[in-house]
């Protein structure tokens, strides 16, 4: 009986964890792109193919401008802030039916401003799984590229 008691006693705790809240924040299936900034002015336009366990989705990038976070300090009371600061590079996101942790193989073309073809860049990688929120919260695949003169490399 002393057993049985010291058992139950030990699972008892579990059963009064308090409860662990998980952001509400989705998450799109796909690839990212980042044009690295010493190479943003040399890129008109991108077009990424990714293959994935056989299925390829092909399509011209949408670019935007790239920011980085500018910390703005806290004030006494404790409310921090901070703010965009575009940071020269380009972002681009190609969007995926599905995304597994098995390779991709991507090919990025494109064209400078002048029109020209820019050479073809091609990488096969495995896209990345973590926790970022706690593994209470559910795992997020992450498949992040950057591209500069040198061709493509994962983030």
């Amino acid at each position: 009986m002393a057993l049985t008691l010291a058992g139950t006693a030990a699972l008892l705790p579990g059963c009064f964890a308090e409860p662990v809240a998980c952001p509400a924040i989705g998450h799109v299936a796909g690839v990212s792109l980042t044009v690295v900034a010493s190479y943003a002015e040399d890129v008109a336009s991108l077009r990424l193919k990714a293959c994935q366990d056989g299925i390829c989705t092909d399509k011209d990038l949408i670019l935007n401008p790239g920011a980085t976070a500018v910390d703005q300090g806290c004030t006494p009371d404790g409310v921090c802030s901070a703010m965009s600061s575009p940071d020269g590079t380009l972002q681009g996101f190609l969007e995926l039916p599905a995304l597994s942790e098995s390779s991709i193989q991507a090919t990025v073309t494109g064209t400078s401003p002048a029109g020209t073809a820019l050479p073809e860049s091609t990488l096969t990688f495995t896209p990345k799984g973590d926790y970022p929120f706690g593994e209470q919260c559910g795992r997020v695949t992450i498949a992040a590229l950057a591209l500069d003169a040198d061709g493509l490399r994962q983030l």
